[in-house]
């Protein structure tokens, strides 16, 4: 039966923004062409760069394994939760695969340090492994060793990414807070100001784990949810004076926290994830004046070496 909408449902249907955007299927070769050298944390950032790679491949070549429960997925979605639950599904051993498939895929530059870490993550039983992502995608990164991080992280991003962009006709409802990603139900790692067609203007929210991006309205606080006395602080450099840089941080003064958002009019091809490791010096000067980042970036320890 076909329904009839009112002139007031049939404006408010047209003006309505996409909710969702969805990272595309070379999203971690985007991510690896955006991270350059001539930087300060050009070592840290170089290893970055071949954990994508890696990701890359897994993306394009998964290991056998199993989706999340398809049952589970369809009930998730008809109540209005995140399908791909990071709380929940960490626990179980779905995504264990990519995690070992990482590992030997990955070939660790000659650095001791480095070596050492992917040496501890191998030599993890199950259960060490499970304990340690639990409390990586729960923000608690004093619960697991600092340099098993990136590879950790980029294990479940792989998993949960893989899952999303799998998985046809996903039908996704905001969560319980403006910073969580309706996907999986992780925080939000930055904002992107999208320029182009239907979503030119809009801001999309991108989630520290399976990237999925949704809409959230401009000039709020997605974390306390006012707009009185945001601020957008940035860093002027030789090629962007501050207000057009294309990372500025959206501060809010009454919860103290802050946002990074990329403005993709000022910078077409950039990339979040890569974005916000390439400009830490942004959340280096923000720290220092009493600011707090609630949005993890899963490939880096907050004070880890």
């Amino acid at each position: 039966m076909a329904t009839i909408l009112e002139p007031g449902e049939i404006e408010a249907a047209a003006s309505s923004p996409p909710f969702l955007h969805l990272p595309p299927k070379n999203l971690f070769t985007l991510r690896l062409e955006r991270l350059v050298d001539g930087h300060p944390l050009a070592d840290y950032l170089r290893l970055v760069t071949g954990l994508c790679h890696v990701q890359q491949g897994l993306m394009d070549d998964p290991p056998v394994t199993a989706m999340p429960d398809a049952e589970r997925l369809r009930v998730c979605q008809q109540h209005g939760l995140p399908p791909f639950a990071a709380e929940s599904l960490v626990r179980e051993d779905v995504w264990l695969p990519y995690l070992d498939a990482l590992l030997q895929r990955y070939q660790p530059p000659p650095q001791p340090a480095v070596k050492k870490a992917v040496a501890t993550l191998r030599s993890a039983n199950v259960g060490q492994r499970k304990a340690w992502a639990i409390a990586l995608v729960s923000g608690q990164f004093t619960m697991l060793p600092a340099a098993v991080v990136p590879f950790l992280g980029a294990a479940l991003q792989i998993a949960w990414s893989h899952w999303l962009l799998s998985t046809p006709d996903l039908a996704l409802k905001p969560g319980d807070s403006l910073s969580q990603c309706p996907a999986c139900g992780s925080p939000a790692m930055a904002g992107v100001i999208r320029h182009r067609g239907k979503y030119n203007g809009l801001r999309y929210l991108v989630c520290s784990l399976c990237a999925c991006e949704w809409h959230v309205v401009r000039v709020k606080c997605v974390y306390c949810e006012q707009s009185k006395g945001l601020e957008y602080v940035s860093l002027e450099d030789d090629r962007h004076a501050a207000n057009q840089a294309p990372v500025r941080a959206e501060v809010c003064p009454g919860c103290h926290s802050y946002l990074k958002l990329l403005y993709l009019e000022n910078d077409a091809e950039a990339e979040a994830l890569s974005t916000d490791l390439i400009s830490l010096l942004l959340d280096m000067r923000l720290e220092q004046e009493g600011y707090q980042r609630p949005a993890p970036n899963l490939l880096l320890a907050p004070g880890g070496d």
